[in-house]
């Protein structure tokens, strides 16, 4: 998955769109990301003893890994993410946008 926790990505599509944000939490199996402050759904919940009180909850839902894109630290614009084995063997991201190694 090219986009990982603490990325800074751009939301492309849905009620959000246009907003950036940190991805908070990445779910690589369902190819879905949790973005901090995007993608807010109601839920109504019981009340758990005095733990939690009853009513209507706002939670960020995932979203689909094809509706971001990570927006580069160096350019700060939305890119493609690349990879690039180095000379001492290790394989990192870096933006197509200003050929910048991102990892």
């Amino acid at each position: 998955m090219k986009i990982r926790k603490n990325d800074n990505v751009l939301v492309l599509s849905g009620k959000d769109k246009g907003k950036k944000g940190k991805v908070r939490s990445a779910y690589p199996k369902n190819e879905r990301i949790v973005v901090e402050g995007i993608n807010f759904v109601k839920r109504h919940a019981r009340a758990k003893g005095t733990v939690r009180q009853a009513g209507i909850i706002e939670l960020e839902a995932p979203l689909h890994i094809s509706n971001v894109m990570l927006v580069c630290n160096k350019c700060n614009k939305p890119t493609r993410v690349g990879f690039r084995v180095l000379q001492d063997g290790r394989k990192v991201r870096f933006c197509r946008t200003c050929d910048e190694v991102i990892d």
